[in-house]
């Protein structure tokens, strides 16, 4: 997601620099723009755009390996657009230096539509960070949603990747009860795609880069179960268990993810 969404900031005209652990020679036509060195990298931004898998990744950017928060001279305005547990995103802000402003920003869409510029952020901050940051979005995404102070877009990303998560199982499983029933899938989904039965996953299908994974840790789906997870530790402990049949829908939901096989198409 990084790689697409720096190269539309490049066109939008923004002077953008790129930082990975990955080889800079993987980065093809953006690779004159990549940085391998953590210090050169931070003296080149003043704004930083996280776009890494999850906690352990974040951690180690920002505090631990590459520690661009650490260095003497880090960043002026951290962005993450990770999708991360709520909870752990306020234990980053406890640790960012004063005078670093954060806000998080988590994205929906894609790989295809961060290539096209036009994902859905959600972003959560003081308002006078979120206007000035906005064309930087504007430059990445169609649709912008400032839904309140820091932590409410990553919150609002995790509860909507539940939902994300959910439609995946139930149009796998539709899939493979059509195959054994002889019925067409593609037939299946146009209908779906004009019915109830449509959701993003399902009428999207032949464009997401992923559609066919099966569950691994290191792919698409394994970032599925880990944003379901980050949206249950987002909630608050006394309120987690007060409907029995809820903390069982979601162990089938985590299970049936780690379930899932590549889907032939």
């Amino acid at each position: 997601m990084g790689l697409p969404m720096a190269e539309r900031l490049l066109q939008a005209g923004f002077d953008v620099w790129g930082f990975d652990v990955r080889p800079i020679e993987e980065f093809g036509r953006f690779s004159e723009r990549m940085i391998g060195d953590p210090e050169q990298f931070t003296d080149c931004v003043d704004i930083v755009i996280s776009v890494v898998r999850d906690a352990v990744q974040t951690s180690a950017l920002l505090f631990d390996d590459q520690r661009l928060l650490r260095l003497p001279n880090h960043p002026r305005v951290l962005i993450t657009c990770s999708t991360l547990s709520p909870r752990y995103l306020q234990e980053i802000a406890a640790h960012v230096p004063a005078g670093v402003r954060f806000m998080d920003a988590p994205m929906s869409g894609a790989p295809y539509r961060a290539r096209a510029g036009n994902l859905t952020f959600m972003l959560g901050g003081e308002p006078s960070l979120v206007r000035e940051t906005r064309p930087l979005f504007e430059a990445m995404g169609r649709e912008i949603h400032h839904l309140g102070r820091f932590g409410h877009g990553m919150t609002v990303k995790v509860l909507n990747n539940y939902c994300a998560a959910a439609s995946v199982v139930a149009t796998r499983r539709v899939l493979a009860m059509a195959g054994a029933l002889d019925v067409d899938t593609d037939r299946l989904l146009a209908v779906m795609s004009s019915s109830s039965g449509g959701n993003w996953y399902a009428n999207n299908i032949g464009d997401i880069d992923w559609s066919l994974e099966g569950y691994a840790q290191g792919n698409t789906i394994g970032i599925l179960e880990k944003d379901v997870r980050s949206a249950l530790d987002a909630i608050p402990s006394e309120t987690a268990h007060e409907d029995p049949g809820f903390p069982r829908f979601d162990e089938a939901l985590l299970a049936a993810l780690a379930a899932l096989e590549p889907l032939e198409r």
